[in-house]
Parts: C-alpha cells; structure tokens; sequence
C-alpha cells in the first residue's frame, strides 16, 4: 500500500459541522448539502448575519432624521 497517497483536505460545514470532503465531487462546499446551503442563504435574507460596517463615525447612528 502506497502511504504517500493525500487524504483530501476536509472542513465543517458552517451550518451543521458535518465534515465535508474538500474535492471536486462536493458541489456545496463548504456546506455539506443544499439544505445547509439554502438555510444559510436564508439567514443573510433575513440579515440574521450581518457583516459589520466601520464606515460610519462612532457617535453617529444610521437612523433617519
């Protein structure tokens, strides 16, 4: 047996933490699947995740007059 051979390099997915091969074969990575795929993308839709905005001044808030 060949020890040489590389394991594919696996990560979790962001919404479950399966473990999801690295390769070509995974089509959703890094979600291990269209159901964790499509509930994540649901949760930005509904801005339940939110990247943060550092281009308004401290004591300014974004409210309308």
């Amino acid at each position: 047996m060949n020890e040489n051979l590389e394991i594919p390099a696996a990560v979790k997915c962001p919404r479950c933490g399966a473990a999801v091969p690295w390769t070509a074969e995974s089509k959703c990575k890094p979600f291990c699947g269209e159901r964790c795929r499509l509930i994540d993308l649901g949760d930005w839709l509904l801005e339940k995740h939110a990247i943060p905005d550092s281009s308004l001044p401290e004591n300014q808030d974004n409210s309308e007059p």
